[in-house]
């Protein structure tokens, strides 16, 4: 029965720790989208990269080079 008066007490700690995480993090914004990122995963980036080409030092022939 004595470990009731650690137990209580270390409990609120807890509690006070967590609480205070949580608003953390509410007030920083890490709760503000929690869909957005599940569903950028699923959309097409239709953007088409450019193809650098460069001049081979050996020849003055043109090679691409994928980036």
């Amino acid at each position: 029965m004595e470990i009731l008066y650690l137990l209580i007490p270390l409990a609120m700690i807890i509690l006070v720790v967590i609480a205070g995480f949580f608003f953390w993090s509410v007030k920083s914004g890490q709760m503000d989208d929690l869909e957005g990122p599940a569903y950028r995963i699923l959309m097409d980036d239709d953007t088409v990269k450019p193809v650098r080409e460069s001049v081979d030092k050996d020849s003055s022939t043109l090679k691409k080079e994928p980036e």
